[in-house]
C-alpha cells in the first residue's frame, strides 16, 4: 500500500513508491519478529544482513557508484518505515548512514572510490567516538602514537552504537600532537573488542555498548582530519525523530489491530464492542496523528538538509554555512515537538485497552522505553533555547559540539 493510501500523505518525491517497493516486503518480515527480538533480547543480525544485501545501506550512493541515489528526503522517509518495523534497527546504522554522508561529501577521489566500492558491496560502518568518565571536551583519550613505520591505536569507547554489527568501525580519536583526528579499522582487526554492554532499559538491540582497541596497528593512511560534513549535528538528529516517528506508526498501529480484536468490554464504557466506543476510537486516533505530525515533521525538515547537503557541493561558503545553520534550526524546531508527541502518545496507548495490555507477550511498553532513550541522547532542553536565541537575537545555532569535561567552567 502506498504512502498516500496509508495516509501517512505525499511522498518526499515522484519516485519514492518504486523505490520503497522494493523494501517493504523486508520490513515487513522485520517487523514479524520484533517482538521476539525484544522479549528474548536477539540481536538483529539476521535483519542487518537482509538490510546490506538488498542494498538499504547503499541508498545515498549515486547509481553509477551502486547505489539507489536517493535523496536524504527519500532517506528519512524509508527510514520512518523501517523504524516502524523495528527502531533497533534504524538507530543501529545512524553511524553507517553518516558515514556515508561523509564519503558523499569527501573530496578525495581516491578515499571516496575506496569507500563507494565497499558501501555497494553492502559493508557498513559503524561510530567509536564518545567517551565516558573523565573524558574531556577538547580531546579524547583515545590516542594513536608512532610505532616504526606505523601507529598503534589504544583506548575506550562507549555508545558504539550499531558497531557490533558492523564491518568497519570509525573512531574519533587524538594524534600526538593533540590533534583531533580519526581512523576507519576493521572490526575483526588484532586488538578490536566489540562488547554487548549496552544495558539501556530502551533501545535494547542496537549494541550501544562498549568499543575497546589495544595496540590497534594503524597505516598512516588509515588516518583522516576529524571533519565532519557541515549538516552533521542536524542529520544525526533528525535520525532520532525519523526513529520516533516510526515508532508512532508501530504503536498506532499496533493499538488499532489489538482494539480491533478485543471482544472484552466494560459496563461503563459506550458499546458493547471496543471497536465502537467512541472515547476508545479518541484515544487511537491521538496516536495515529502523532505519528502522521511527527512524520510529515520529518519529511519537512529532510528537506533542509537536502539544501544543505547540495549547498557543500557547491564552492559557495556562503551559502553552505546559511543552509547548515537552518537545517539545524529546522530541525532544533522539530525536535520537542515531535518528542512531546511521542512520550505523550506511547503512555495513553495504554488508556484504550485493559489492563491485559500490560503483559509482557505484547511488549507494548517497548514503545516508551525507545521513546524516552531515544530522547535522552542529545539533551532536548537545550533546543527551545537555541531557538529561542535566533528567534529574539538572531543567533545562528552552535556548531559541532561535544561531550565531556569542560576545560574550563562555562560563563553563568
Amino acid at each position: 500500500m502506498s504512502q498516500i493510501e496509508s495516509g501517512w500523505g505525499s511522498p518526499p518525491s515522484a519516485e519514492y513508491e518504486q523505490l520503497a517497493e522494493k523494501f517493504r516486503p523486508l520490513f515487513a518480515n522485520i517487523r514479524a519478529g520484533a517482538i521476539a527480538r525484544e522479549l528474548r533480547r536477539e540481536p538483529p543480525l539476521e535483519e542487518i544482513e537482509w538490510l546490506k544485501q538488498s542494498g538499504f545501506t547503499a541508498l545515498r550512493l549515486p547509481k553509477s557508484a551502486g547505489g539507489a541515489g536517493a535523496t536524504l528526503p527519500e532517506l528519512f522517509t524509508l527510514l520512518i518505515e523501517l523504524g516502524e518495523a523495528d527502531s533497533n534497527l534504524v538507530q543501529s546504522l545512524r553511524g553507517h548512514f553518516g558515514f556515508v554522508e561523509n564519503v558523499l561529501s569527501n573530496r578525495d577521489p581516491v578515499f571516496q572510490q575506496q569507500w563507494f566500492t565497499r558501501i555497494a558491496r553492502g559493508e557498513i560502518v559503524g561510530p567509536a567516538w564518545s567517551e565516558t568518565g573523565e573524558a574531556r571536551q577538547s580531546v579524547f583519550s583515545t590516542q594513536i602514537k608512532r610505532s616504526g613505520d606505523s601507529w598503534q591505536l589504544n583506548g575506550k569507547k562507549f555508545y558504539t552504537t550499531g558497531s557490533l554489527y558492523s564491518d568497519w568501525i570509525n573512531i574519533g580519536l587524538t594524534d600526538e600532537n593533540h590533534k583531533g583526528v580519526s581512523v576507519t579499522v576493521s572490526r575483526t582487526a588484532p586488538g578490536v573488542t566489540v562488547l554487548d554492554d549496552w544495558n539501556g532499559f530502551g533501545q535494547t538491540l542496537t549494541a550501544s555498548g562498549t568499543a575497546i582497541f589495544e595496540n590497534v596497528e594503524i597505516q598512516h593512511t588509515d588516518i583522516s582530519e576529524d571533519a565532519h560534513f557541515g549538516y552533521s549535528p542536524a542529520f544525526y538528529q533528525l535520525i532520532h525523530l525519523a526513529t520516533l516517528a516510526g515508532i508512532g506508526r508501530a504503536q498506532s498501529g499496533e493499538v488499532a489491530a489489538l482494539v480491533a480484536a478485543r471482544t472484552r468490554t466494560y459496563s461503563n464504557g459506550n458499546a458493547a464492542r471496543a471497536a465502537d466506543d467512541a472515547q476508545i476510537l479518541q484515544v487511537v486516533g491521538r496516536l495515529r496523528s502523532a505519528a502522521y505530525t511527527s512524520g510529515a515533521i520529518v519529511q519537512h525538515a529532510a528537506q533542509a538538509l537536502q539544501r544543505a547537503f547540495e549547498a557543500q557541493q557547491q564552492n559557495d561558503e556562503q551559502q553552505k554555512t546559511q543552509s547548515v545553520a537552518i537545517a539545524e534550526l529546522e530541525v532544533s524546531q522539530s525536535l520537542n515537538v515531535v518528542t512531546d508527541l511521542l512520550l505523550n502518545a506511547s503512555t495513553t496507548l495504554f488508556d484504550a485497552l485493559g489492563a491485559s495490555a500490560t503483559l509482557k507477550p505484547l511488549a507494548l511498553d517497548r514503545f516508551w522505553r525507545n521513546a524516552r532513550t531515544l530522547s535522552s541522547h542529545n539533551p532536548r532542553i537545550y533546543k527551545d533555547r537555541i531557538v529561542g536565541d535566533f528567534a529574539v537575537n538572531g543567533t545562528l545555532p552552535p556548531e559541532q559540539w561535544r561531550i565531556g569535561v569542560a576545560d574550563t567552567p562555562p560563563e553563568k
